[in-house]
């Protein structure tokens, strides 16, 4: 998958912050919906990486989700933003693995342990 990712990152628009970031997310069944973030001059118009793949798993039927895959170019352990992590909270398994890679290796948590006070569905009833 790291190989993949790298790849990736060629295709990320990232003019104004200059930190391309790839991801991938894989549905229970095996299918990989690639992601890169896209900036633009006005700032929340752009999507992030882990967005832009769940969003098209999303629009193509999918909805079980069993590993999401982060690296940006720059070798930086990262996480995925506080917009990402509730649109991850919101759509995939609390206990589904995030793995980042970055220059020191790699790490892997969890949609739960990176949302520990969550707010979601469940507090809108």
């Amino acid at each position: 998958m790291k190989e993949e990712l790298k790849e990736l990152l060629k295709n990320s628009k990232s003019m104004y912050y200059h930190y391309p970031v790839a991801s991938i997310l894989v549905t229970e069944d095996g299918v990989m919906f690639p992601g890169v973030n896209v900036e633009c001059s006005s700032q929340g118009s752009g999507v992030c990486a882990e967005r832009n793949s769940l969003y098209s798993a999303i629009s193509n039927g999918y909805t079980k989700f069993s590993h999401l895959y982060l690296m940006c170019e720059k070798g930086d352990l990262i996480y995925p933003c506080f917009i990402c992590r509730q649109a991850l909270l919101d759509y995939c398994n609390e206990n589904m693995p995030i793995t980042i890679y970055y220059n020191g290796g790699e790490k892997t948590v969890t949609v739960k342990d990176l949302t520990p006070f969550a707010f979601g569905g469940d507090n809108l009833k």
